[in-house]
């Protein structure tokens, strides 16, 4: 006969096993928790803050427009949080006063600093099939579809939905 404590050591120790499995399956494969390492977001994001990314929504449906994205793939040596500002089909332009046109509709957006232009890009630019445009929200500071070009919906790691740190942001993402 088994003494009880090894028994219930072995029940602790199964627990434990399989509580750590189910943390690193949700941690690798639905939601992570990820830092903001750069200023091209600002004034949404700021270098520092703690993001809670979902990992299973692109696996379900397609991205959209305004969606904070994390992109982990061949376009860049780095991992970046951009913002999908065109959609496979979408033809994006800039005006002359520093604003994105997609599709010939000037892109309202509150969350911009900093004007928006082509930065050498060759424009109109049509977004291709299983692709996104991204841009930073800080525009004259920002490493993204104009220079890296269109990403592949596959290097979409994640979208960006919960702000986690510092306290005083903490809440859903705009």
């Amino acid at each position: 006969m088994k003494k009880p404590w090894i028994r219930e050591l072995r029940d602790w120790c199964v627990t434990l096993g399989i509580a750590i499995t189910a943390a690193l399956l949700i941690q690798n494969y639905a939601f992570a928790q990820t830092e903001v390492k750069n200023i091209s977001m600002q004034k949404t994001l700021v270098d520092g803050q703690r993001l809670i990314e979902d990992k299973l929504s692109y696996h379900f449906e397609s991205p959209h427009r305004g969606d904070i994205v994390i992109i982990d793939g061949p376009e860049s040596d780095r991992r970046l949080i951009k913002r999908v500002i065109g959609l496979p089909g979408d033809v994006i332009d800039f005006t002359t006063d520093g604003h994105v046109l997609v599709n010939d509709n000037v892109l309202l957006e509150p969350y911009v600093k900093g004007l928006s232009f082509s930065n050498g890009m060759q424009v109109p630019f049509t977004v291709p099939a299983k692709s996104v445009f991204v841009m930073g929200d800080n525009r004259e500071n920002s490493q993204d579809s104009r220079m890296l070009g269109p990403i592949a919906i596959s290097s979409l790691e994640g979208r960006a939905v919960f702000r986690l740190w510092p306290l005083s942001k903490f809440g859903q993402l705009d």
